[in-house]
């Protein structure tokens, strides 16, 4: 970035003293903010002192001047010595761990761990030879407490008895596992299908997939021999029109969305008269009719929309939630009997303050509007106290819509599992919620609102990312026990018998982005990674779920074998996965520990690439960064290895091994797309792959993307539905007789367990 003024570079007031960068050096590394990082070319690059200020300020360690810089770093210092015990303390099971302690001194102190079920043990004095520190006039020491391995897993209480002193401080350590569980499959090896099942339609949906979808396509695959459905994140967008079609960015990571609930099949339907049933299939009708393509007074209101890419049916989130919000009101207003009444009832107990919370920003949202207007930005305002009591009767139906949508989810999770899954539906967290959202809104202390997550400059985006999402403060998870994390774990975990986190790395350390600038300009903060993967573990362990961490594109070495020791498998997509620039991985090299497959949500369909899908759109949309010959070539040469490849490992026909000239843009036959594509999966499930997923798209056949980066509406992007080779819209039960979809299926299974 060019500045007028170079003393801007710098961070420095052309009018002051020059500032103190070997200062600010020690604050930035002592709170985990990155000077410089690694590019994916292998360059360093540094990052500019206005970033790192920035970063430094939302976390409240202010260094614009010298004399704001020193007084951050005093407090810094400080801080531990002013504390008798750790805000939280998290280690491992397996390791002895040193608990420092802080006093006047010269005092005496013991220290006990209070279990959470009950007994406590006294913590053994340990040598600490660091010397006395004077604050303000008062002379601090510190002594060396060991908590021992093996305690049982759990959160404990730490108290400490300071001599002289009545009261007895006291503070959270979490014992948490060495590895995340991991479930017993046949030969230690298992696979399933992914699917964006919001796209996936059955004949009985009300035109968008849901939670009774994807219990219909786990029973499917379980039969073919799959132990696992991977879904997209279920997490709740704002329940307003217009509605966030990604689910990867959504209001709240802790609750569910209520568009995924099917209706027709709460058990209180039964109750409606002729009249309410009647209207209950009106809204049906409504909903199914909405899967088409967009009128032109839709386009009209979309005028980025390419219309290249609007010429097929479409979803609409829109229409569909509008009958679907009728038609819950309708329901919700028959009543309950008294067991169904008791168990709302223990699910609001349970979800407690965050469930109130929650329903009373959808309420308030759907008085005033997203984002809420700025009378009613904080939870404590005035205004929003006194609309409480009124709005009182929504704050309860939006409860009610999540016990409705949690039990409708968790009961796909059971139907699987009893199909024979060993692990059961797969589901998918996000890096991160809407800044607008009910999250920050709720705990706004929890987030560094002035700055953005993202990713830096790399091959795939030149530019960088911004995703728009607000970061979590270290230190302020650290003060509570790591609830946010807890909250947003528990909530995916209980509904299912694994867990994917979307960008894993935001577990060790996030590129922020000071709101306003480039993508290219943030930095990378740490976070106590040892903390964060403790605190997870010990959620998996508690609700018995496997973990696998998204850990593609930019990823420091140590990283991936960390995870892998924690027992968090990591991702490989075989596009991505080479030896060199000109070879492939061999199946044979693949790691052990990771989820195989053969592309993303962000990535065209098998049948896509082979016949250049991902290039005829940014074609189209101007995304190229280079010549269309020159990138048409690389693509050639590209499937060129891949066919190669497969014919080398797969068992591919060598008839396969080349494409005529021009033969992707035109298009290939059906029956060479489905050679090539249980040629790819047989190569998938070869690989050494702890996990191996099938992608329910390539299962169809389909060769539109689901998403495409670097658009907004000129892609129709989360709104395609599931289509087949034709790409014409195909209903989940007609696919169910594919076979060309089972026959995919039955290739991974015979590849991974034999006959």
């Amino acid at each position: 970035m060019e500045h007028a003024n170079p003393a801007l570079e710098t961070g420095q007031n052309p009018k002051s003293e020059p500032l103190d960068i070997g200062a600010l050096q020690r604050l930035a590394d002592a709170k985990g903010v990155s000077k410089t990082y690694w590019d994916y070319a292998g360059h360093e690059q540094q990052v500019s002192v206005r970033t790192i200020q920035a970063a430094l300020r939302a976390m409240g360690y202010p260094a614009d001047t010298n004399a704001l810089l020193y007084d951050s770093l005093r407090r810094l210092e400080e801080e531990p010595w002013l504390r008798v015990l750790p805000a939280c303390t998290v280690m491992r099971q397996d390791y002895d761990y040193e608990l420092k302690v802080h006093l006047v001194n010269g005092r005496k102190v013991w220290v006990e761990i209070h279990f959470e079920k009950g007994g406590y043990q006294v913590l053994q004095q340990a040598e600490n030879w660091t010397a006395p520190r004077e604050i303000d006039g008062v002379t601090y020491g510190e002594a060396s407490f060991t908590i021992p391995a093996n305690l049982p897993l759990g959160w404990h209480t730490l108290a400490a008895h300071v001599e002289g002193s009545l009261e007895v401080v006291t503070a959270p350590c979490a014992v948490t596992p060495a590895r995340a569980p991991f479930p017993e499959l046949r030969q230690g090896r298992g696979w399933g299908a992914m699917s964006q099942f919001y796209a996936t339609l059955g004949k009985g949906s009300w035109g968008i997939g849901d939670a009774v979808d994807i219990a219909t396509q786990a029973r499917w695959v379980a039969s073919a021999g799959a132990d696992f459905l991977l879904v997209n994140p279920v997490h709740c967008p704002q329940l307003l029109p217009p509605l966030e079609n990604s689910p990867y960015l959504p209001s709240s990571r802790k609750y569910w969305n209520p568009i995924y609930i099917r209706p027709d099949a709460i058990e209180e339907v039964h109750l409606l008269d002729d009249e309410g049933k009647a209207r209950l299939a009106a809204l049906k009708a409504k909903a199914q009719a909405s899967v088409c393509v967009p009128s032109e007074e839709q386009m009209q209101k979309l005028p980025e929309a390419d219309p290249t890419f609007y010429d097929k049916p479409l979803l609409d989130r829109n229409t569909v939630w509008d009958a679907k919000i009728q038609a819950l009101e309708l329901i919700y207003a028959v009543g309950r009997s008294d067991a169904r009444a008791q168990a709302y009832a223990d699910f609001k107990a349970r979800e407690g303050e965050e469930l109130q919370k929650f329903a009373l920003w959808c309420a308030l949202v759907e008085r005033s509007g997203f984002p809420l207007p700025a009378p009613y930005h904080e939870i404590d305002a005035p205004e929003v106290l006194a609309l409480t009591e009124d709005l009182a009767p929504r704050i309860e139906f939006y409860s009610w819509l999540q016990w409705i949508i949690f039990t409708q989810l968790q009961t796909a999770d059971e139907e699987s599992k009893l199909a024979g899954m060993r692990i059961g539906i797969m589901h998918d967290l996000a890096v991160g919620i809407h800044p607008s959202g009910a999250d920050p809104w709720a705990n706004p202390e929890d987030f560094a609102m002035s700055m953005q997550v993202g990713a830096p400059p790399d091959m795939y985006n030149q530019l960088g990312q911004n995703w728009s999402q607000p970061p979590w403060l270290p230190s302020k998870l650290e003060e509570s026990a790591y609830q946010p994390l807890r909250d947003v774990i528990k909530a995916a975990a209980q509904m299912g018998g694994a867990l994917r986190i979307d960008h894993v790395m935001g577990l060790l350390r996030l590129w922020w982005i000071p709101v306003g600038a480039a993508a290219s300009e943030g930095t990378y903060v740490s976070y106590n990674h040892d903390a964060m993967v403790g605190v997870l573990l010990l959620e998996a362990h508690r609700h018995g779920v496997a973990l696998i961490g998204e850990d593609l594109g930019t990823v420091p070495s140590w990283a991936r074998d960390y995870l892998a020791d924690r027992g968090i498998l990591g991702t490989g997509v075989f596009w991505f996965e080479f030896d060199d620039a000109c070879h492939l991985r061999a199946p044979e090299h693949y790691r052990v520990g990771q989820l195989a497959a053969a592309n993303t949500h962000d990535m065209p369909p098998a049948a896509g690439f082979w016949q250049d899908e991902d290039l005829a759109i940014k074609e189209e949309l101007h995304l190229l960064d280079q010549p269309v010959p020159v990138a048409r070539e690389q693509a050639r040469q590209l499937r060129l290895l891949a066919r190669k490849a497969l014919v080398e490992h797969a068992g591919l026909d060598p008839q396969y091994l080349y494409e005529e000239e021009g033969q992707a843009a035109k298009g290939l036959e059906g029956t060479e797309i489905q050679a090539l594509n249980e040629a790819l999966y047989r190569y998938v499930a070869k690989t050494n792959a702890s996990l191996v997923v099938v992608s329910m798209a390539d299962a169809a056949g389909q060769r539109s993307t689901q998403n495409q980066p670097g658009t907004w509406v000129q892609y129709p992007n989360w709104r395609v539905p599931l289509r087949d080779e034709t790409e014409t819209l195909v209903h989940l039960e007609t696919l169910q007789l594919s076979p060309a979809a089972n026959s995919l299926f039955a290739q991974v299974e015979r590849q991974m367990h034999g006959e």
